[in-house]
């Protein structure tokens, strides 16, 4: 079976940053997708602002032809925040996730990625779950699967953390998305994600980073990623760490640092899919 990659949405963006005001990339999607095809990648993800884009341009029966006319078969879409949250933060998060359903639906997307609460608030496990169940059962519903995401900052500070969540909910469509990059940050062992059940792996994305952390976490995680193989993670231990828990793709490769968001799209996406290709492909498979 032949390894496929996902080039999530900030791998193709261009110069843009998660902590910027204007989350939108510069680049027109038809130029992010057919640089991503020819680096190799097979998977694609998109943020939803440049979905809302896209749909302006093409619409999304055209966004949709779009992927697989550039053979792309796998998509995914982000990022919900505030899906736990009531008042006004609610109403705008359901907005949203009312759209992100519709594309969903509409592109044939797999995975509806969705976020923890970065502020690290006061939460109870009980509300999250029951919240976290209704929007699997409706993400199931339009055809994918839903996958929050842990950060070492959030309240879900690690994948531990991420699967009390997910298991409490209970859902078959619920899991994780599991970046290395926070693994590593929270100072999870490989070894413990070979014990991560296969049913609530819905995404894995790959990337390395130097040993030090420079600034806060979050400065550091958009700011000074760097392709696989060029860190400080063991990536070869983690990627079989992974298949031994199950997973066997796509693999996500998502990279954030200055130094590649200024690069040429092409140049970034083939660069990203080199790295990450060169040590999926001489791991081990199970």
């Amino acid at each position: 079976m032949t390894d496929e990659f996902l080039a999530t949405c900030w791998t193709t963006a261009g110069d843009v940053a998660p902590d910027e005001e204007e989350l939108r990339s510069p680049l027109n999607l038809r130029e992010r997708v057919e640089a991503a095809r020819d680096a190799g990648f097979t998977a694609f993800g998109l943020l939803y602002q440049d979905l809302v884009e896209a749909e302006r341009t093409y619409g999304l029966a055209g966004v949709r032809s779009l992927f697989e006319d550039n053979g792309i078969h796998h998509i995914e879409l982000e990022l919900l925040t505030d899906w736990w949250a009531d008042g006004p933060r609610r109403a705008a998060s359901d907005t949203a996730r009312a759209g992100m359903l519709r594309a969903i639906e509409a592109l044939g997307a797999r995975t509806f990625k969705i976020g923890p609460d970065v502020a690290d608030e006061p939460w109870e496990l009980d509300v999250w779950a029951k919240e976290f169940a209704t929007l699997a059962a409706q993400t199931e519903g339009v055809g994918a699967r839903l996958g929050v995401e842990f950060l070492p900052w959030s309240n879900l500070k690690t994948v531990h953390d991420g699967l009390r969540l997910v298991e409490a909910a209970g859902h078959p469509a619920g899991g994780l998305i599991i970046d290395v990059w926070h693994t590593e940050r929270a100072h999870t062992p490989p070894a413990e994600l070979a014990k991560v059940p296969a049913s609530r792996i819905v995404g894995v994305e790959l990337n390395d980073a130097d040993s030090e952390v420079l600034g806060t976490l979050f400065e550091d995680t958009v700011h000074r990623r760097r392709l696989c193989g060029e860190g400080s993670f063991d990536l070869p231990g983690i990627i079989a760490s992974l298949r031994t828990a199950g997973w066997s793709g796509p693999w996500g490769v998502e990279i954030l640092s200055d130094a590649h968001r200024v690069l040429p799209v092409r140049e970034a996406a083939a660069a990203a899919y080199r790295g990450a290709a060169a040590l999926v492909n001489g791991a081990p498979a199970t």
